[in-house]
């Protein structure tokens, strides 16, 4: 069987005949479906990029010695993970590639079983699929999954869909019962930026979490979302020395290399934390006008304390929900597209620009 007769049909693509719907509106479209960056390329990002794009040689597998240090201190500086090495950080093209590739690249096979949440980006899913291991969705790890078979535990904290956080101690919990049986967690960080109420994210990598090494476990990272870096496509993994090394030595043979002048991008995002305070503070603003828009037309918000998404249901088939505002010109995302959980649910991301947030408030209201 050819890999792609094994995996789903895209979802995505079964979204289509209502976005041709909210297409027709006489305003336009709002899309809130997918959670792309609308606002400009911060304009750090785009000089270092720029300045670096003088780059005929071929770049490191292992990024530069800038990007892996910057890397670190941003971990080190702004999500309090002590133990932040230079040396055991890698560079991926996007967090995506990370997460459909990493199980084949761990070499899990048939009667290996892969661990994700109920809800979750539907690649958790992929990736098992791609390498012939079992998909095993969880709603606890520590009690839904066979410690025997699960090679690989994904954690998503905050969440896509939910918008959920798991606290410190939640997380420790997960981790201690995955380092007794010899899982390797893979945290999933890339909202992590992006608390707006309650507890706040904290990396599977804080000693809060792990104690004092990291071993076992490997936390994601993606600048697309803090830093409207997506059509750039970088992000970054660190975490256990073994892992890292593993994962760089068969990503040199691939040629799994980020390009010289995005890893240039990535050292001058992650050095600069105004643009994306700047950033979360507008996205912030969206949310509170769609949060209130939607509450008032009749939803109920569930989770969503963090990351770019509301996660909202008013008790009917997520399709239903679709369809109706699809007619208003509101394309939004059903939420069985991340487990049969979801069925009942739509995500709605505030990724929109101000002037389309507010034509969806209009309507809605």
């Amino acid at each position: 069987m050819s890999i792609s007769a094994r995996l789903p049909v895209f979802p995505w693509d079964r979204l289509e005949p209502y976005k041709a719907t909210a297409a027709a509106h006489a305003d336009g479209i709002v899309d809130l479906s997918v959670g792309t960056p609308v606002d400009p390329v911060p304009d750090v990002v785009r000089q270092a990029l720029a300045a670096a794009s003088d780059s005929p040689g071929y770049p490191l597998t292992y990024g530069t010695a800038a990007l892996r240090e910057a890397a670190a201190a941003y971990l080190r500086r702004w999500h309090g993970v002590t133990g932040a090495d230079p040396r055991h950080v890698l560079p991926l093209i996007g967090s995506k590639e990370l997460v459909g590739w990493l199980p084949t690249l761990l070499d899990l096979r048939e009667g290996d079983q892969v661990g994700y949440p109920q809800l979750a980006y539907p690649t958790y899913e992929i990736g098992a699929l791609i390498a012939r291991a079992e998909p095993v969705a969880y709603d606890d790890p520590v009690t839904g999954l066979d410690p025997a078979r699960t090679r690989m535990l994904w954690l998503n904290s905050p969440s896509n869909p939910t918008g959920r956080v798991l606290p410190a101690a939640e997380l420790r919990r997960i981790v201690d019962w995955a380092r007794e049986h010899g899982i390797l967690v893979v945290a999933d960080e890339c909202y992590i930026e992006l608390g707006w109420e309650g507890p706040q994210p904290v990396s599977v990598l804080h000693p809060d979490v792990c104690g004092d090494s990291h071993d076992g476990l490997i936390a994601v990272h993606s600048l697309s979302k803090r830093s409207n870096f997506a059509g750039y496509r970088g992000a970054f993994l660190a975490g256990d020395p073994a892992v890292v090394a593993e994962l760089l030595g068969i990503r040199k043979h691939a040629g799994m290399i980020v390009p010289q002048p995005v890893q240039a991008a990535m050292v001058a995002a992650l050095g600069d934390r105004a643009h994306a305070v700047e950033q979360k503070e507008l996205y912030a603003r969206r949310r509170g006008a769609l949060r209130t828009a939607f509450e008032g037309a009749g939803f109920r918000i569930e989770h969503s304390e963090a990351s770019l998404y509301l996660w909202a249901t008013r008790g009917e088939d997520c399709w239903e929900t679709v369809a109706d505002l699809s007619k208003q010109g509101i394309l939004v995302a059903p939420g069985e597209f991340y487990g049969p959980a979801g069925s009942r649910f739509v995500r709605i991301a505030f990724t929109a620009t101000d002037e389309r947030v507010a034509a969806a408030v209009r309507r809605l209201g």
